[in-house]
């Protein structure tokens, strides 16, 4: 029987919802340490682990050996390990779950490797040159130009021959050899080094709370335009004097390429000179693989990047960064089910970084932590250069409808406001938070309305699509030219609401001379697609820019003086207690686009309900204002930021099974109760979306005060709990979207 002197306990990438001891062999003892890749038996069969911790002894006997070291190199940092064993606690996922969060796929991999390539580069000289063609002589100029040249892109600069380089390599003055070719999705770029700007008073003094701290937490409240990217950057040239790295988080919607060239721009060069590596989704497995280990290897000290860019083997760790901190894309939606700024405060935490958290609309709960001390308010009120915050103009669009016999899109004076900005050359962007062109089909005979089958929900009109869409499972149709009804076939079908494409059609026609563009998830279908279109637009080659939310976010464009918000309180209506102070942040965001150049800016906010306290605090740019109000509506109800939700959402294909499954739980709930006011259980209920791709849903909330104790019941729920077969749990801790 084998003996280890060395024990291991391995995290299996299996669904078991628990680790495993394995004896290290000697000759693989070397090789193996905390966060190692390894593939162990398991049963009759060999799985893939991670190392989790490294023991001298366990408390099991005849313990089988590590059969195989997959990765030459530990891939986790011992703290990012740590940081996973946290989630799987708070969040209530299996440790494996975890893990295959915190280490990105492409790097999972087993056959995970980088690319090689043959690259060519000059042979140091000895001895007398030899005699050279002039051809010859033009290679080696754009050899010695360019250093390190993939051979390929030699030979397509120089137009040469393979043999004509080959005879280059044979006199020794060059050397062909195979090295790794990082894929870099920035490489095409043209990065001119840029230096720091001068900073007013408020931002010198929130630069130097937060260079002067360690391990602590900043919510860095500024108005939009008011150089929070500023403070960031000279945040992180200081933590690189420090020796230590940064991580930079910014939502998914608002990491365009001139968010992410301007932090490239400032570390291209001088004594703080680094590699900027970026993660996010819209890479591809291979470039997210080599940036990811520029990051482990040392060369890339600052990670930029979406949501998953927490996890970044940053090491030493000094500062974590989190822009528009209010944005709920932060929130995973699969499992684990993590926020990404939550994460980034324990990670501040267990690593003693400085985390700063930035916005101008910050989230209920991060302010409401200032406010309690548990995080450093630091304030800028003032744009940068003087700049004046936008004058704000709500239209009540009820009115507009007595005028205008109807339902307009525009009202009079948003349409005046457009015609002057195409008459002074200067640049528009209207907002609309739907996608599509009409929102629902309509028969007026009969009734008739067109719904997605395997949801409870309308289909959406695409006019050049000629379909009818779901927004939630992708099920589409042609659109009919009459009533789908055998009974009606009525051919005076209507279509109702509108979404962004209807806005710009009708744009079109009342502008036709307008240069316009549209900006959502229909038009961006490549890559490319959303850095030519905002490429376009700083060139001035557009007038006018119809978008959803991923026109609000990071967009910095000195002509746009009008923002026009078509319908302002569409959010205003889901069935969400965060509602208002969605509305709130977007119409807030969205207005802040305005007025960033040298003329001042103006937003028409169109509103069915122009009274409202989120469209008026925004209007006069009162976060206070409408902190205060909102807070009080939450205490009331003991909602979020006084509480802590847990919600738990049940589906299947067969509904009966689904409720009583979903009652079921909320008894096993009731048997575990720590007293009788909390946790508050309501439910459970039909979902608000009671069905999505064919599955019916159920809800149990639960509001707490303390979410630890109620994270450690809900886990031994999971571990015990039996449900009816076909029905699915899911758990969701801390939600942002109660659908």
């Amino acid at each position: 029987m084998f003996i280890p002197s060395v024990v291991a306990r391995v995290t299996l990438e299996i669904a078991l919802r628990k680790e495993f001891d394995y004896a290290i062999p000697p000759e693989l003892a070397a090789r193996i340490d905390v966060g190692t890749r390894v593939k162990v038996p398991f049963g009759p069969r060999q799985v893939n682990g991670v190392v989790t911790s490294v023991l001298e002894e366990s408390t099991h006997t005849n313990l089988r050996p590590i059969a195989k070291v997959i990765s030459a190199s530990s891939l986790v940092t011992p703290k990012v390990l740590q940081l996973a064993r946290w989630i799987a606690d708070y969040y209530c996922c299996a440790p494996e779950i975890a893990l295959k969060g915190v280490l990105p796929e492409s790097v999972r991999k087993e056959d995970a490797s980088f690319r090689e390539r043959l690259f060519v580069r000059l042979s140091p000289m000895h001895g007398e040159a030899p005699k050279l063609t002039k051809r010859q002589q033009e290679l080696l100029n754009i050899i010695e130009e360019w250093r390190d040249l993939p051979l390929q892109r030699l030979l397509t600069l120089s137009g040469a021959t393979p043999a004509t380089i080959r005879k280059l390599e044979d006199k020794g003055l060059i050397v062909i050899a195979p090295q790794v070719d990082e894929r870099d999705p920035y490489a095409k770029e043209t990065i001119l080094p840029t230096e720091s700007l001068k900073l007013n008073a408020e931002q010198s003094a929130a630069l130097e709370k937060i260079n002067a701290a360690q391990g602590k937490t900043f919510l860095l409240h500024g108005v939009t335009g008011s150089g929070k990217t500023e403070i960031y950057l000279q945040a992180i040239a200081h933590t690189l004097q420090q020796g230590k790295g940064a991580i930079v988080l910014v939502p998914e919607i608002a990491l365009t390429p001139q968010t992410v060239e301007r932090f490239k721009a400032r570390f291209s060069s001088g004594a703080l000179r680094t590699l900027v590596a970026v993660l996010h989704s819209h890479l591809s497995a291979g470039e997210r693989h080599d940036e990811w280990h520029k990051i482990r290897q040392g060369r890339a000290r600052i990670a930029i990047g979406a949501r998953s860019a927490i996890f970044a083997p940053v090491e030493p760790l000094g500062l974590i960064i989190v822009d528009e901190e209010h944005e709920h894309s932060y929130k995973q939606e699969e499992s684990p089910r993590y926020h990404a700024r939550d994460v980034a405060v324990v990670r501040g935490q267990m690593e003693e970084a400085v985390v700063v958290l930035g916005s101008a609309t910050p989230s209920m709960e991060s302010y409401y932590n200032a406010k309690r001390g548990k995080y450093e308010l630091l304030e800028l009120r003032e744009r940068v250069d003087d700049q004046k915050m936008p004058v704000v103009r709500v239209v009540d669009m009820r009115a507009e409808g007595r005028k205008q016999k109807g339902l307009p899109i525009f009202s009079n004076q948003l349409k005046e406001a457009i015609m002057q900005r195409l008459e002074r050359h200067e640049q528009t962007i209207l907002f609309l938070n739907r996608r599509g062109y009409s929102t629902s089909l309509q028969c007026p005979q009969c009734g008739y309305v067109a719904e997605c089958p395997n949801c409870s929900v309308s289909l959406t009109f695409h006019r050049r699509a000629a379909k009818l869409l779901c927004h939630i499972c992708g099920h589409s149709v042609e659109a009919p030219k009459v009533c789908p009804e055998p009974k009606c076939r009525n051919a005076a079908i209507r279509y109702s609401g509108l979404g962004t494409e209807k806005v710009e059609d009708t744009l079109a026609k009342l502008f036709p001379h307008a240069r316009i563009t549209r900006m959502d998830s229909d038009t961006l279908k490549k890559k490319e697609d959303y850095r030519r279109i905002l490429g376009d637009f700083r060139a001035g080659k557009i007038d006018v820019l119809v978008g959803t939310q991923m026109i609000a976010k990071g967009l910095h464009f000195p002509n746009v003086t009008l923002v026009g918000i078509i319908y302002a309180d569409l959010s205003l209506h889901m069935p969400d207690f965060r509602a208002g102070e969605r509305t709130f942040q977007l119409l807030t965001q969205v207005a802040g686009r305005a007025g960033r150049g040298d003329v001042e800016g103006e937003v028409f906010v169109q509103a069915f309900t122009p009274f409202h306290p989120a469209i008026q605090y925004a209007r006069r740019h009162d976060f206070t204002g409408f902190y205060d109000q909102e807070i009080e509506f939450r205490e009331q109800l003991t909602y979020p930021p006084l509480s802590r939700i847990a919600l738990l959402t049940l589906r299947g294909r067969n509904e009966d099974k689904v409720r009583l499954s979903a009652e079921h739980v909320r008894g096993e709930l009731e048997k575990m109760t720590f007293n009788k006011t909390d946790p508050i259980i309501a439910g459970p209920a039909p979902a608000p979306l009671a069905r999505a791709e064919t599955f019916y849903r159920y809800q149990i909330m639960l509001r707490t005060r303390g979410m630890t104790k109620l994270s450690r019941a809900i886990a031994t729920l999971q571990e015990t709990l039996t449900l009816a077969d076909d029905v699915m749990m899911t758990v969701d801790i801390d939600p942002v979207d109660l659908a």
